[in-house]
């Protein structure tokens, strides 16, 4: 039974706890602010599953990130225990190239309530409360704007940035997926040369206003238009800047 408090806790919540709008918007947006998108356990050898328990235990008890599989499968689980409905969804990732990743790629979650919404705290840097599920509606987030929209078999989840140029994220269907459909995406990202996740290591969390990112031996700071980098000389100092910005210990 999941530990609902220590959750809570986890992610710096301290407010009501009811299965309405409010508290939806509130719960995405201090994951978002509390849990980082990291793939750091790739790089050390240490084999991630998908189990709701190994996520829990990894995200609450050892106080670590995820990538999407990890973090939606975990809030999935909170969000039922406090009474939310949730439904799992595989998204594909659009490429730059115009081309999409293989089905299963990317978890995302639909929570219903008198309207669907699209909740995703394991999209890196992406909107920080969810959205709603209407055709082409614009939602304006931290200076940013989203929208989905009706891409034919699939719906799209789509972002402008600040000169209104719209880019697809990720495509998505609304059939409901168990989590032991990601299993063989989730093996694949571990093990593949071709997945960006063995590729470089990252370990990225939101900020109000920006974001802090650790990527290989480089942190980058931005927010309120600003942006810093600067390099991490050392494995130690490393293993310092992931404790003192994100509270992570390996």
């Amino acid at each position: 039974m999941l530990n609902v408090s220590a959750y809570l806790d986890r992610i710096a919540y301290t407010g009501p706890i009811s299965p309405t709008l409010d508290v939806l918007r509130n719960l995405h947006r201090h994951h978002m602010l509390s849990v980082p998108f990291e793939n750091l356990d790739i790089a050390l050898g240490r084999k991630i599953v998908c189990d709701e328990d190994a996520f829990i235990k990894k995200i609450v008890e050892r106080r670590r990130g995820g990538f999407c599989y990890e973090l939606n499968g975990a809030f999935a689980r909170l969000l039922r225990a406090i009474g939310f409905k949730v439904t799992l969804l595989s998204a594909r990732v659009s490429r730059d190239d115009g081309s999409q990743s293989p089905e299963f790629d990317h978890l995302a979650l639909r929570v219903d309530l008198e309207e669907p919404w699209l909740a995703d705290v394991g999209f890196g840097d992406s909107f920080l409360e969810p959205l709603q599920l209407r055709f082409g509606v614009e939602q304006h987030q931290d200076g940013w704007m989203y929208r989905v929209v009706d891409c034919g078999n699939s719906l799209c989840m789509e972002r402008a940035d600040r000169d209104a140029i719209w880019k697809r994220q990720y495509s998505f269907t609304l059939t409901p997926r168990s989590l032991d459909d990601f299993a063989d995406m989730c093996r694949y990202h571990q093990t593949s040369p071709e997945s960006p996740f063995t590729r470089k290591s990252i370990c990225s969390m939101a900020t109000l206003g920006g974001r802090i990112t650790v990527a290989e031996r480089k942190l980058k700071l931005t927010g309120n238009g600003t942006k810093e980098e600067r390099p991490i000389p050392s494995d130690e100092e490393w293993r310092m800047t992931l404790k003192n910005h994100f509270g992570v210990v390996l």
